[in-house]
């Protein structure tokens, strides 16, 4: 059977609508469903336009409002000069591919730290946590015992219970 896309329909209100799940949803939810690789369109309910790209550059416009933006002003304003300059047809290709290339790479080096540490940094610091926790509670067995063979012992108290004196 087919994967069919989800549909996803957008109201004059601005309200976006799952038509898989049958309730609205909010970007974050669409910016989610991007993140879990899931195929999607945003349709406008009432004319069907596809409104997936303009969605999309919504939900990239809100996360560059906020915290550390990722497009540089001077990176926006050379995308802007392609546009109608004769090279914008290959503009789109070429980033697309550009980020392709990247993400390649980064999965490549993720996978030479993995084979380097041999799993992930997570579990390399819980390791190292709990070689280090050994290591103290050797060290503390160690003083405990050499102070056991330095230290008197007190004498044993009496069974009686009195105090002599």
């Amino acid at each position: 059977m087919a994967q069919t896309k989800r549909t996803i329909k957008k109201y004059p209100n601005r309200r976006l609508y799952d038509t898989e799940i049958s309730s609205y949803i909010t970007l974050e939810e669409v910016r989610q469903l991007v993140l879990d690789n899931e195929d999607f369109e945003v349709r406008d309910a009432k004319t069907g336009e596809d409104l997936t790209r303009s969605v999309l550059l919504q939900i990239i416009s809100e996360h560059e409002d906020k915290g550390q933006p990722m497009l540089s002003p001077q990176l926006l304003s050379q995308i802007i000069r392609f546009y109608g300059d004769s090279l914008q047809g290959f503009m789109g290709p070429y980033l697309e591919r550009s980020l392709q290339v990247f993400l390649d790479q980064q999965n490549q080096f993720r996978s030479q730290l993995n084979s380097l540490m041999g799993q992930t940094p997570w579990n390399t610091l819980n390791d190292l946590t709990e070689r280090n926790l050994a290591a103290f509670q050797a060290l503390q067995r160690g003083l405990m015992d050499t102070a056991a063979k330095v230290m008197p012992t007190p004498a044993a108290p009496s069974r009686s219970g009195k105090k002599s004196g």
